[in-house]
C-alpha cells in the first residue's frame, strides 16, 4: 500500500494513532494546529453493492482524485454510526474521519419517536469529531451530511468533556462547518448544544462549588450580556419569608447555605406585552435525603439535583442567544437538603404559598415541596403555559429508565407541542397518567391538607409526586416534566458521554422556538 493511504489498521500500523498523527502533522509543519475533517458515507446496502458519499465528501473526493473512494473500496463495509479514520489523504487534513450515515430517506419514526435522520447524524458526527479528538486534533472541519443543525449540535455534544477540576485535561477542539453546510443553520446548532452542555457543566459540578448562591452567580454571568432584554433577580431568604413560602424554606432550613430564588425574564416579544412562557426547575444544590437520610451509595450523584433548574436556565439563556421573539420567565428554587438540627423532622406540618398544608412524612421528597411554592409564584404573571422540571422521583427511573423523560400534563395541546419538539431533537419525551386516583393518595392526609409521600408511598411514585404538584397548579396549560431517569448518561445516548446529561434542555428550547413563532 502506498504510503500516501494509510489506513486506520492496528495490523498495519507501526505508530499508534496518536503517534501517526503527531508525526505527520509535524512533517506538515502544522504544530501549532492539527486539522481534521469529518465527512459522511451512507452505509452500504448489500442491494446496492457501492457505497455512497454526502455532497460535502464527493466534493472533498474529487480534490483529491478519487483516493477517498478507492480507500473506502479497499477497507469495505462500514456500519452506521461508526467512523474509520484514513490518514495522509489531503495535505491540509492529515486525519479524514469517515461517519457512516443511514439512508438519507430515513426521517421520522413513529416507532422510536424521533427524526431517525437527525439522530444518525448526530451520532455519526459525534463519534468521528471524538475520534479525532483522541488523536489530539485541535481543529476539525465537519460535513453538515444534509442537516447542518444536528451535524452540529452532534459536533458539540460529542466532544463535552468536565474537567475543569483536573490538571491533566484533553486538548480542547474547536469545529467548523465545511464546504457548503448552511451557515444559519449550523450556528443554530451550536447554540442548541452550548445550551444543553450548559446545563451539563452545572450539573457536573460538585456541590461545594454550585452552591445555590454560585448557581445562580454563575447564570447571571450568562446572560449580561444579552443587556436590557433580560432581568436577572437574585431573591434572598428574606424575601422567600415574605412571600410565605413555607414549603420552600422547609427543605432548605437544614443547610448552612442559604436558598436563593432565582428568578429570569427574557423579554423576546416584540409586541412587548405578550404573555410570558414560564419555565420552572427544581433546584436542590445537593439533596441528602434530609433526616430522612439517603443511602451512601451514589449519594455523590445528587450533585445533580438541581439538574431542572440547570436545564430551565440553560433554554432561557439559548432563548437569549437565538433571540427568540417570545417572552420566557424563568423561576428557579435554589437549596441543599441537608440534616442537621434545624432540618425539617418527618412528620412535621408546613404551609404552603396557596396557604394549603402539608404534612412531611419523609423529608427525602423534598423537590415537590419547593417547586409548590414557585409554581403558586409562577401563576401571578398571567403565563400563557407553565412548564416545570424536576429530577422528581426514582419511580420515574424504574418506569421509563433513560429512554425519555416523563410528561404529565393537564393540557392535549400543550403535551402535543412537547412531543413534537422532542421529535425534532431526539430527545425524547413520553406522555404519564395524571388521574384522579393518585390525586386522592396524596390528599388523604392524617394531620394536613395534603401528604408529601402520599397513601401508599411505593406505588405509583411519579405519578403521586405529579398529583402533589398539581395541587398547586390553575393554569390550563400545564405540564410536569420528571428526568430523574435522564439525568446521566452511561451509554444509551451515543452522542452524550458518560456522565450528567443536561437533558432535556434542547427539546425545551425547540418548544420555546415552535411557541414563538407559531402564536
Amino acid at each position: 500500500m502506498s504510503n500516501m493511504f494509510i489506513m486506520r489498521r492496528a495490523a498495519v500500523l507501526p505508530l499508534s494513532r496518536t503517534n501517526f498523527c503527531r508525526t505527520f502533522c509535524s512533517s506538515q509543519s502544522l504544530q501549532m494546529e492539527r486539522k481534521g475533517l469529518v465527512l459522511g458515507v451512507f452505509e452500504k446496502k448489500e442491494e446496492e453493492g457501492i457505497f455512497r458519499l454526502t455532497e460535502a465528501a464527493e466534493g472533498f473526493d474529487r480534490k483529491v482524485s478519487g483516493k477517498l473512494s478507492e480507500l473506502l473500496k479497499i477497507s469495505g463495509v462500514l456500519k452506521k454510526g461508526k467512523s474509520r479514520v484514513f490518514y495522509g489523504v489531503h495535505k491540509d487534513f492529515p486525519c479524514v474521519a469517515l461517519v457512516a450515515l443511514d439512508d438519507v430517506t430515513a426521517g421520522v419514526c413513529r416507532a422510536e419517536n424521533w427524526d431517525s435522520t437527525k439522530e444518525n447524524i448526530r451520532q455519526a458526527v459525534s463519534a468521528g469529531c471524538r475520534v479525532l479528538q483522541d488523536l489530539e486534533v485541535n481543529h476539525v472541519e465537519v460535513d453538515g451530511c444534509g442537516d447542518p443543525q444536528a451535524a452540529a449540535e452532534g459536533a458539540l455534544l460529542g466532544l463535552f468533556q468536565y474537567d475543569q477540576l483536573k490538571s491533566k485535561k484533553k486538548p480542547k477542539v474547536t469545529v467548523q462547518p465545511h464546504a457548503s453546510a448552511e451557515v444559519t443553520a449550523w450556528e443554530r446548532g451550536v447554540l442548541y448544544a452550548e445550551g444543553q452542555n450548559l446545563a451539563r457543566l452545572l450539573m457536573e459540578a460538585p456541590a461545594n462549588h454550585i452552591t445555590p448562591t454560585a448557581f445562580a452567580e454563575t447564570i447571571e454571568e450568562r446572560l449580561a450580556q444579552y443587556g436590557d432584554r433580560v432581568v436577572v433577580q437574585k431573591r434572598s431568604q428574606a424575601w422567600i419569608e415574605e412571600q410565605g413560602m413555607g414549603a420552600f424554606l422547609s427543605v432548605s432550613k437544614g443547610s448552612e447555605e442559604p436558598p436563593v430564588f432565582l428568578e429570569l425574564h427574557y423579554n423576546g416579544a416584540l409586541d412587548g406585552a405578550q404573555d410570558p412562557l414560564l419555565l420552572v426547575g427544581k433546584g436542590v444544590t445537593f439533596d441528602s435525603g434530609g433526616i430522612s437520610l439517603k443511602p451512601s451509595a451514589s449519594m455523590d450523584m445528587m450533585r445533580a439535583d438541581m439538574g431542572g433548574a440547570a436545564t430551565v436556565c440553560a433554554a432561557v439563556v439559548t432563548a437569549a442567544s437565538l433571540k427568540l421573539p417570545i417572552n420566557i420567565i424563568g423561576l428557579a428554587p435554589l437549596c441543599e437538603n441537608m440534616p442537621s438540627g434545624k432540618a425539617t423532622k418527618p412528620g412535621d406540618v408546613v404551609t404552603a404559598k396557596n396557604g394549603k398544608t402539608i404534612q412531611v412524612d419523609n423529608t427525602d421528597a423534598e423537590g415537590r415541596l419547593i417547586l409548590a411554592d414557585a409554581l403558586c409564584y409562577a401563576h401571578t404573571f398571567n403565563p400563557r403555559a407553565v412548564v416545570n422540571v424536576a429530577t422528581l422521583t426514582g419511580a420515574m427511573d424504574v418506569a421509563l429508565g433513560s429512554a425519555a423523560t416523563g410528561v404529565f400534563a393537564n393540557s392535549d395541546w400543550l403535551w402535543e407541542q412537547l412531543h413534537k419538539a422532542s421529535m425534532v431533537t431526539g430527545d425524547r419525551v413520553w406522555r404519564m397518567p395524571l388521574f384522579q386516583h393518585y390525586t386522592r393518595q396524596v390528599t388523604d392526609s392524617q394531620l394536613a391538607d395534603l401528604n408529601n409521600i402520599g397513601k401508599y408511598s411505593r406505588s405509583g411514585g411519579a405519578c403521586t409526586a405529579a398529583a402533589f404538584l398539581r395541587e398547586f397548579v390553575t393554569s390550563p396549560h400545564w405540564a410536569h416534566l420528571d428526568i430523574a431517569g435522564v439525568m446521566t448518561n452511561k451509554d444509551e445516548i451515543p452522542y452524550l458521554k458518560k456522565g450528567m446529561s443536561g437533558r432535556p434542555t434542547r427539546t425545551l428550547v425547540e418548544f420555546a422556538a415552535a411557541l414563538a413563532h407559531n402564536k
